[in-house]
């Protein structure tokens, strides 16, 4: 028999658990920050923030056309579109991604950043979708309950909007909408590039989104109040704004999502 001792089993090593996600505290010059650095992201790819702004000029243009003609069938296309915005936006995320780690940009990679997290970004396009079905529904209800005599056409409309007798539906039809608008700003906030980046599933990114809205409320609002700011002003002239907001506030988006989500620290893997 030999007399050489049987070596010891090697300790088994298990992955320690993932680190809880932290947040970066934002001050209220951040938002501005952000538009410059995706000002910077616009003008180093050209060609790609073209291509998403042409994406999102036809959305509005054709959003528009349908307002005006068929206005019925406005909120169904509207749920289209909230179908391939969040794709767009992403594909302008994959870009700014890029940069920042020293790859050059590329339209075939922003095309098809999406395929690999297809579960999650359909499970936060089914969330964007059942909120816009009931912010329509709540809209319905709006109007029937300050319009007895039924709907009003597309024209019936814009003067109930703006005629100052009707004062008391603008402030509540503003309120529901604002209500709305809240719920979908906060759970997309940062959610989208998250799920890009860390790969993480739709309901972890939904409520980190909510987390930074509730942590940084004043920062948030004034981060919103550009957003619908700059996409009202580029509404004027035919939409034709959209060509540089649209990609100036996806590029945007993306460096929020950085500045307010502390990267992961690197994590050693634990010996048993």
């Amino acid at each position: 028999m030999s007399d050489t001792p049987t070596p010891a089993p090697a300790p088994a090593v298990v992955a320690a658990p993932p680190a809880p996600l932290m947040l970066n505290p934002l001050g209220t010059g951040d938002p501005f920050r952000w538009l410059g650095r995706g000002l910077r992201d616009l003008r180093a790819a050209p060609g790609i923030a073209a291509f998403y702004g042409i994406c999102f000029w036809g959305m509005a243009l054709v959003l528009g056309w349908v307002f005006r003609a068929r206005p019925e069938y406005t909120m169904s296309l509207a749920s289209g579109c909230l179908l391939v915005g969040p794709f767009l936006a992403m594909g302008l995320y994959e870009t700014s991604r890029r940069r920042e780690a020293g790859l050059p940009p590329s339209l075939g990679a922003s095309i098809t950043c999406w395929d690999s997290h297809m579960a999650s970004m359909g499970m936060l396009v089914l969330v964007l979708i059942v909120l816009e079905l009931l912010w329509g529904r709540a809209s319905l209800v709006v109007f029937a309950v300050f319009f007895n005599t039924g709907m009003p056409s597309t024209t019936g409309v814009i003067q109930a909007v703006f005629n100052p007798q009707n004062w008391q539906f603008v402030a509540v039809y503003l309120m529901v909408g604002g209500v709305f608008a809240a719920l979908v700003f906060a759970s997309m906030v940062v959610s989208i590039p998250m799920i890009l980046d860390r790969d993480t599933d739709a309901l972890t990114a939904g409520i980190a989104s909510i987390r930074v809205v509730l942590e940084n409320p004043g920062v948030m609002l004034l981060w919103g109040a550009l957003i619908t700011l700059l996409v009202v002003l580029s509404l004027l002239a035919w939409g034709a704004g959209l060509l540089l907001v649209g990609p100036l506030l996806g590029h945007a988006s993306w460096h929020a999502y950085r500045a307010a989500v502390a990267r992961p620290a690197a994590v050693e893997p634990q010996a048993a």
